[in-house]
């Protein structure tokens, strides 16, 4: 998106506003949750407002999107649903530093494409660049999202509808990927290891100049501002070097096998646990399973993810006996004779358990 100066200002408004209603709504809940967190029932039944509530309070709020402050309602709603499911902490404030995004509804034709521009709520004709080809003609526009990047830049993505049929593959080819800490994945049919580039490494040190710059610097000084850019611009590069390769890595796979079998492990814990915050930052495990498993649900194919309880590591691919294994141990030697790389051992364990798992479905 490429918005005029009234158009950022606008924006600005936009962002702060559904920051502000989302902070409002929560300290609500967060005061009623203390008040009857012992009586779950009649916690379940308080009724909390809506942003029209805020409204006459506070008259900057109708300046903005409406639908953009009922979105940051719904978003609560379901942050707090999580948390009484146990499958999320109990919501949090957002802060100024905290993503800057919000969502909007398509209402009326209140959203439409035209050539090189975008109508939008209260905004009205944005310019913009469109990174895809043209939206079909049977595709519904749903809802826009549009963000903000600490380097200045808008980005809008757009939430289509659209009826595909998705017939089921008959699982022939099957890979099992085995999560490797210096790469990415080591596969269990050749035991190839991704030569990732690990291009948060490769930026530490450039990273790491900017910003011993930045922290000498006035904060808020036009210097400080610029130098801000610099560092938010590198990790910008970094992050998106890192998720384009990733693209490309789980559409190979999705397009190679019909069956993919991973751990379903827990990235964050593992890397508190093993001090391996940074190399699993590097990797982006998480965000590469999301891309494969959609892209291979889209084609009838299936991401199977095997218990991260599942002794993997220590268990013979060959004759099935199990042994203890330091993490120093990178070769797997069995009294049966078998000998392997540690991850391409593990890699047929993953693969075999999830063949299992595909015939019991």
């Amino acid at each position: 998106m490429l918005p005029n100066k009234n158009q950022e200002i606008l924006l600005a408004k936009t962002f702060g506003c559904v920051r502000f209603v989302y902070n409002k709504m929560l300290a609500e809940r967060q005061e009623t949750y203390e008040k009857y967190k012992d009586d779950k029932e009649t916690l379940k039944k308080q009724k909390f407002p809506t942003p029209a509530k805020y409204k006459d309070e506070f008259p900057f709020l109708k300046e903005v999107d409406s639908l953009s402050l009922a979105n940051a309602q719904i978003n609560l709603q379901n942050a707090y649903n999580n948390f009484f499911e146990d499958r999320a902490e109990f919501p949090k404030f957002k802060s100024r530093k905290h993503k800057q995004s919000y969502t909007t509804n398509l209402v009326n034709g209140n959203i439409e494409l035209q050539d090189g521009y975008i109508k939008l709520p209260k905004l009205k004709l944005v310019k913009m660049k469109q990174h895809r080809e043209k939206i079909p003609a049977d595709y519904k526009i749903k809802s826009c999202t549009i963000s903000k990047t600490k380097s200045g830049k808008y980005y809008i993505s757009i939430l289509t509808e659209y009826e595909k049929e998705i017939k089921s593959v008959i699982i022939k080819n099957v890979v099992g990927l085995d999560f490797a800490m210096n790469g990415l994945y080591v596969e269990s049919e050749q035991g190839e290891k991704v030569n990732y580039p690990r291009f948060y490494r490769q930026s530490l040190d450039k990273l790491a100049k900017e910003q011993r710059i930045l922290s000498q610097r006035k904060k808020g000084s036009a210097r400080w501002e610029k130098q801000r850019l610099k560092v938010a611009k590198l990790q910008e590069k970094t992050a998106n070097q890192r998720k384009n390769f990733l693209h490309h890595k789980s559409k190979e796979l999705s397009s190679n096998y019909d069956a993919v079998i991973i751990e379903d492990l827990d990235m964050k814990g593992m890397s508190k646990a093993l001090h391996f915050g940074k190399s699993v930052h590097d990797n982006g495990w998480g965000i590469f399973t999301t891309l494969l498993g959609y892209k291979l649900k889209e084609q009838g194919k299936q991401l199977v993810k095997v218990d991260k309880w599942f002794p993997s590591t220590k268990k013979c691919s060959c004759c099935g006996a199990e042994k203890p294994m330091t993490l120093s141990e990178r070769l797997y030697q069995c009294s049966c004779g078998y000998v392997a790389d540690r991850d391409y051992n593990s890699a047929i364990n993953i693969k075999n358990e999830g063949l299992r798992l595909l015939a019991l479905a």
